[in-house]
């Protein structure tokens, strides 16, 4: 299994609120997560941090799972205690008042891919089918093109395009949606936050997963040039997973 992650500050914005994370644990399955950190300064870097790290700790001391059921229910357990812990740190700080954070997160076994999110970080796979998005945006937006009163073409350019609706610590109970897919040899799958989706279409993404003269780095690093050379407003953060024979990865970009 090979993975690179990157995260890049953008071309606009002074700091970068976003964290990634790929973790290995002793039984040899990879936990990825791509964090994108809200609230200003300080308060988002926080809370994507903590989330990084807490889940570190935690997959450290992680075994194996037996069925993508009980990696959906890790996932659930763990999102819970991290959530109230980035809840209480900005009930007891007030700096951080109002923090929170996306998370976009997969555990990956030889057999299976477990996908779990909160917020509009996402996640896409890319096999010999295609290129499919595998997460829906818990944002206003999406909810009006979901109901049908805009389009997506209207989504694209709406003044509210970055109003979430769910996010990771900023309310006592956290909701998620979490899947699991089978794995095969070839699979990749990307991690992403907004700043990525938001300046590179499903199309170029596809077509760069598709190059086989690049590198699986050189292929994050190509997505997150394309981003900045859209225009770079946002932070740029992904992870790339490829089940394939081996390992690779990636340093992570400031």
């Amino acid at each position: 299994m090979k993975t690179v992650q990157l995260s890049d500050k953008g071309r606009v914005r002074q700091h970068n609120e976003d964290s990634v994370g790929v973790f290995t644990n002793k039984n040899g399955i990879v936990l990825a997560i791509v964090a994108d950190g809200m609230g200003g300064h300080l308060a988002g870097d926080v809370a994507s941090q903590m989330t990084i790290s807490s889940f570190k700790k935690i997959w450290d001391e992680t075994g194996g799972f037996d069925s993508p059921d009980s990696a959906e229910k890790w996932f659930g357990e763990h999102l819970e205690l991290v959530n109230m812990m980035l809840f209480k740190h900005a009930l007891n700080n007030p700096e951080c008042q109002g923090m929170g954070t996306t998370f976009v997160g997969v555990i990956c076994t030889d057999a299976f891919a477990t996908i779990c999110h909160i917020g509009d970080s996402r996640c896409y796979l890319h096999n010999e089918s295609g290129f499919k998005l595998m997460t829906q945006d818990h944002s206003l937006v999406n909810e009006l093109v979901r109901s049908g009163q805009i389009t997506k073409e209207d989504a694209e350019h709406h003044p509210r395009k970055n109003v979430l609706l769910r996010a990771l610590g900023t309310e006592q109970q956290v909701h998620f949606d979490v899947t699991s897919i089978g794995a095969e040899q070839s699979d990749i799958l990307l991690l992403c936050s907004d700043g990525l989706s938001n300046k590179v279409s499903e199309e170029h993404m596809q077509s760069i997963l598709n190059s086989e003269q690049q590198e699986l780095l050189n292929k994050a690093e190509t997505l997150v040039q394309l981003a900045n050379e859209n225009g770079g407003e946002d932070n740029i953060s992904l992870v790339l997973v490829e089940y394939s024979p081996g390992s690779e990865k990636g340093d992570e970009a400031c």
